[in-house]
């Protein structure tokens, strides 16, 4: 049996395949912020999973990047190259807002008492220009462990080049406290900058504290009830799994390791229906998130940043991250009136607890669910397959508390909060593909997450999108994808030479070693080492530009003829991204390869045909808010009894225990010989 389980902000998924008959079993019950480790094992009983059972069980988490934003992480201290005390303090000069006068560099995590000094110091080649003060690193971290520090960052100038310093550093540290996690950029990230590599390695160490201890219940938690412990692994943020010991050794890596399972999913759902170039779109119950893959790939990126805002830029992690946009809106996010008088909506959000007011459990402020049980785009006795009774009076109490000062009846102050939150994600949506260089009309929209299927058809129209996809059990979807994952190791390497024949040998020599090493971590994870392959790419850039583009690199031999196609596309991508090409000499910064050991995919099963009516599936109508396109009775079809060959028409809702699919006037439903949802937006032209 192979099983995922993501934990979300709001709600907690499992879905779990028998690999013998096929069937697939799902849960949800509310996240508990208090002990997550009780809501996965809440999941396995709802699904009646025998933990011994369990072949693979994939774990996604929002642990990581919650302990972050919430500063839930360890007292950390950080031993440093001598002269380099603030690097963390002086950070990046540009910033996203560079006219607000009232910006504040965000805090460091490590605060300057706990950033000691250390003697050593490597050149930009890797050359030892002052040894290594052995005697300064045991003082070092005596006086961090004096002061407090439960974790310890050891991050040395040029150690991306030469780790032999920080490697030998860590080591010390080790043997000086060994209750206390150590964290050496070299074992996290091998890219240059300072300041960034710096920051990785701190929040690395940061979080390893509480991950290791959350992650070693959760092994105990599922061993004690029988499940192997070589079958447990995490989602990683750049779209692999990973054993937990590797997990426990670098949990930043985990940062995003939900959002990625959805985006693996979107990938896995394009190849079954021939659709190479989509964008997905997960709204759940706390944030909504967008990411465009195309030619049937996720972008990977080692540029992200956790609380990059427009007015803030964030602390860098540089760790693979699979490229997607996020925003807080979502089904909880909470509608307000601001100073001005102006509504609106989020980023705040209600949570697990108390949740929407119309979840009866104390909310009381109205949120984006609140708006929708109201405009009757949610049934309230079938929310959860009704385990969840919605209470439509309290929604309205709520609603009623923005609809007052603003002299507006509560049926127009829930529609205001719905084309607000359809304006916010609009946003992510122009953001992830019109500001990269992507026509949104020429992709498919992939809506999934417990909001994704009600706000859809509405963004299609918005951006002029053809067709939407809804896969089957939608608000499962992120733990779904989790089952599509491939094991997988990163690494990135900053290499800084031309792009130019000369070059060919010692990058190809570069790509073997780094190829060797990133397959041998897969390999600790039990695969088939006949079952790993490699992705190859490379960080480009003009000579004397700032900022690189990333080119997938040809198969085979890297030869002179290989580095002219290489510059090529180069050439190409560079114009996609920016409109412009240079005839400037181009070089390489950094190699970027991957592992992947390729697991078994579940295959959904071929679905019977039926007759095009969908009458066998309908079960009622009610009245249905559509905004401006009006107010409609609209009707009702049960999602488990559409089967392909049936056709639905707009206005309609479809409705499913975890989601509700609103289709406008207009739209046309069909359903997908493994159960999908294609709704094609004709007036998107």
């Amino acid at each position: 049996m192979r099983v995922a389980s993501d934990i979300g902000g709001t709600f907690t998924d499992l879905v779990a395949l028998d690999e013998e008959t096929g069937e697939l079993s799902l849960a949800k019950v509310p996240t508990t912020p208090d002990a997550l480790t009780r809501g996965v094992l809440q999941t396995l009983d709802s699904a009646q999973v025998e933990a011994a059972r369990i072949r693979y069980f994939i774990h996604g988490t929002t642990l990581i990047i919650n302990a972050l934003t919430e500063r839930t992480g360890a007292r950390t201290g950080l031993l440093t190259t001598r002269g380099f005390r603030d690097v963390l303090e002086i950070g990046r000069a540009n910033r996203p807002d560079i006219y607000n006068f009232a910006f504040r560099k965000p805090a460091p995590f490590v605060p300057r008492d706990l950033r000691l000094e250390v003697t050593e110091r490597m050149s930009h080649k890797g050359e030892v220009l002052t040894p290594l003060d052995e005697d300064g690193v045991r003082r070092g971290v005596r006086a961090l462990l004096d002061k407090g520090a439960r974790a310890i960052a050891v991050c040395f100038l040029h150690a991306y080049r030469n780790p032999a310093h920080e490697r030998r550093a860590a080591e010390l540290a080790r043997a000086e406290a060994p209750g206390a996690p150590v964290s050496a950029s070299s074992e996290i990230t091998r890219e240059w900058r300072e300041y960034e590599r710096t920051s990785t390695t701190v929040l690395n160490a940061y979080v390893q504290p509480l991950a290791g201890s959350y992650l070693r219940l959760l092994e105990r938690s599922l061993t004690e009830r029988g499940a192997p412990g070589p079958a447990l692994h995490v989602m990683q943020s750049s779209g692999g799994i990973t054993p937990l010991a590797e997990a426990r050794a670098a949990p930043i890596r985990l940062v995003e390791s939900g959002p990625a399972g959805s985006v693996l999913g979107a990938v896995a759902l394009g190849q079954l229906l021939g659709e190479r170039d989509l964008i997905s779109l997960d709204i759940g119950g706390t944030t909504a998130k967008s990411a465009v893959l195309q030619g049937g790939e996720a972008r990977v990126t080692t540029e992200y940043k956790v609380e990059w805002t427009p007015t803030s830029p964030g602390y860098p992690v540089m760790i693979p991250v699979i490229d997607l946009a996020e925003i807080g809106a979502g089904g909880g996010s909470i509608a307000r009136i601001d100073a001005a008088g102006r509504l609106e909506v989020g980023p705040r959000s209600a949570g697990a607890a108390p949740g929407p007011a119309c979840y009866g459990r104390g909310g009381e402020e109205p949120t984006t669910t609140d708006a929708s049980l109201l405009c009757g785009r949610i049934n309230p006795a079938y929310f959860l397959g009704g385990t969840i009774p919605l209470d439509v009076q309290a929604a309205r109490r709520a609603i009623g508390r923005i609809a007052a000062p603003l002299a507006l009846t509560e049926a127009e102050a829930a529609r205001g909060i719905l084309r607000l939150a359809h304006a916010t994600m609009e946003s992510l949506l122009r953001l992830v593909s019109l500001r990269r260089g992507f026509d949104p009309r020429e992709f498919t929209l992939v809506a999934f997450g417990g909001g994704g299927p009600m706000h859809a058809s509405a963004l299609a129209r918005s951006l002029r999108i053809r067709r939407v996809v809804v896969p089957v059990a939608p608000a499962h979807f992120s733990a779904w994808g989790m089952l599509m994952a491939d094991l997988r190791a990163d690494l990135v390497r900053t290499v800084m030479v031309r792009a130019e024949p000369t070059s060919a040998a010692a990058l190809a020599a570069l790509l073997r070693e780094t190829e060797l090493e990133v397959a041998a971590r897969v390999s600790r994870g039990g695969i088939d080492p006949g079952r790993v392959s490699a992705r190859r790419h490379a960080e480009m850039r003009y000579v004397g530009q700032e900022h690189t583009v990333k080119i997938p690199l040809p198969g085979g031999a890297l030869d002179s003829g290989a580095m002219a196609e290489i510059v090529e596309r180069f050439h190409a991508l560079h114009e996609q991204r920016t409109t412009f090409r240079l005839g400037a000499a181009v070089e390489i910064v950094s190699l970027h390869v991957a592992a992947l050991g390729a697991v078994d995919r579940p295959r959904p099963p071929r679905l019977e045909r039926a007759p095009p009516d969908p009458a066998p599936a309908r079960k009622g109508a009610r009245i249905v808010d559509f905004d401006d396109l009006g107010i409609l009775d609209s009707p009702l079809y049960e999602r488990a009894r559409l089967r392909p060959g049936m056709r639905v028409a707009g206005p309609a809702v479809v409705e499913e225990p975890a989601a509700s699919t609103v289709l406008y006037p207009g739209d046309r439903l069909t359903v997908h010989e493994q159960g999908s949802l294609l709704i094609d937006v004709p007036s998107a032209g």
